[in-house]
């Protein structure tokens, strides 16, 4: 055995050991064996491998991403989407994954967010209150049309209409 099958030996096996304890992706995995010093061609047949036998796959972790960010996070889609893109997922599992995302997913992080936004902003006049709430929606990655549907309830911000 030469030294290069070792460490491709090696590295399969850490690395399916901890594609079993998380979700990861291709990229990521890419990263750590290029760390490790290995070369191209090897680290492309350790990733093949960890494919064959599905302890890798980008639409299993882009699904698990994108749950857990807008979930726990409190993301919205532009900043999952920006996130995957930092991740090297493909534009085509990017777009198929988001879209499975509904509005009143988001519109259900948003509401809880707003309402707790708006209670800190406290008296600052109705113009400067919907442009701070507006800002710090969009920081979070939210798209206008959705925050704009929650900024326009009358009284209640996020009131049961949003």
């Amino acid at each position: 055995m030469t030294k290069t099958e070792m460490t491709e030996k090696e590295a399969l096996l850490r690395l399916s050991a901890l594609c079993s304890q998380s979700e990861r992706c291709t990229w990521e995995l890419d990263e750590k064996m290029r760390r490790w010093s290995m070369d191209a061609d090897a680290r492309q047949r350790v990733l093949d491998r960890l494919k064959e036998l599905r302890f890798v796959d980008d639409e299993r972790y882009a699904r698990a991403f994108v749950r857990d960010k807008i979930r726990y996070n409190k993301w919205g889609r532009r900043k999952v989407e920006q996130a995957l893109w930092a991740k090297r997922i493909g534009e085509d599992v990017r777009q198929k994954v988001l879209d499975e995302v509904a509005d009143a997913d988001y519109l259900a992080v948003l509401r809880p967010l707003l309402k707790s936004r708006a209670r800190a902003i406290g008296g600052a006049d109705s113009r400067e209150r919907t442009r701070r709430l507006v800002r710090f929606a969009l920081g979070r990655g939210f798209g206008y049309g959705l925050v704009r549907q929650c900024i326009d309830v009358p009284d209640d911000i996020c009131g049961d209409d949003c």
